[in-house]
């Protein structure tokens, strides 16, 4: 068993790091909201009263935060992380941010001979929550054995999609199909419903038949069909409308950056924007069903 530090205790790290605690890991955490620490430190973790101070002895850091610049700051900025951490640590970022963010860190740590890995997950709060994240890595081949161990206690899946930043472009090629799998399901839902069809009814027929996705079979987006997902609960909990704008922009910039035709990812990013701006931003983004049926 390892000695962890988790920071950023949110609605995927809080969940992700309990699960450490319940694999026998010893933890010590750092996040600034006192409620979201007392939630994990409940569960057996050790808390400390600044970032620094919870790094102390750490053989892996795992950090699990909102943006790429709050990345930055933890572990470049002023008293970044990079400078105190022996080389015999691991860090293991889970923050869903810019592949070039994450190379950038990443040369950092190496300079400073820390081994670095970039590993955001697909999966959700649910699943943070029931441990079954997929992690998408990248970094050494070294790095990676290091960290798997690490990461079976929270995942289902684990991929080394490749060198650092590749986690980075796989998870954003992963979220930018899914909003257009999502867009794409409500808008064929919306049309069926206005003709008069059961949207239950639509859903199957569109599962058994070549419309079958994973927004459609796993996490239908009308209220009321399918149970457990966020669209049967007022569209609340999930992933976010505002963090898939998050990974929508960041998916935008890397195709702007590398020439890449983007069109469908575009359009969707200009309609989940939209949805943001007419209030629904703090929604699931499954949300994106009422884009399509007002009534």
């Amino acid at each position: 068993m390892a000695t962890i530090t988790f920071i950023g205790l949110g609605n995927m790290g809080g969940p992700m790091a309990i699960n450490l605690i319940k694999a026998g890991h010893e933890l010590t955490v750092f996040d600034l909201s006192p409620e979201a620490v007392k939630a994990v430190t409940s569960e057996g973790a050790k808390s400390a009263a600044t970032i620094q101070e919870a790094v102390e002895g750490a053989e892996v850091v795992i950090s699990m935060l909102p943006a790429g610049q709050h990345v930055e700051s933890v572990y470049l900025g002023d008293n970044g992380l990079l400078q105190q951490l022996a080389s015999t640590t691991l860090v293991i970022d889970s923050s869903t941010i810019a592949p070039e963010t994450a190379k950038g860190v990443a040369k950092a740590a190496i300079e400073a001979g820390i081994s670095f890995m970039d590993a955001p997950v697909s999966g959700g709060v649910g699943g943070a929550k029931a441990g079954t994240l997929t992690f998408i890595c990248g970094g050494e081949a070294d790095a990676f054995e290091r960290a798997r161990p690490i990461l079976d206690g929270m995942a289902r899946n684990i991929f080394h999609a490749g060198p650092h930043g590749a986690g980075q472009i796989a998870k954003i090629c992963n979220n930018m199909l899914l909003a257009i799998l999502m867009s794409g399901t409500s808008e064929a839902l919306a049309l069926g419903v206005e003709n008069g069809l059961d949207p239950a009814v639509l859903s199957e027929i569109m599962k058994q038949s070549s419309g079958g996705n994973w927004a459609l079979n796993v996490y239908n987006p009308w209220p009321g069909v399918m149970e457990g997902v966020p669209a049967s609960r007022n569209y609340e909990g999930g992933f976010l409308v505002d963090l898939m704008n998050k990974d929508l922009g960041l998916a935008f910039d890397n195709a702007v950056r590398n020439k890449a035709p983007i069109p469908m990812g575009s359009l969707a990013r200009n309609l989940f924007a939209l949805h943001a701006n007419e209030g629904n931003g703090g929604l699931d983004f499954s949300s994106i069903q009422k884009f399509y049926y007002r009534k």
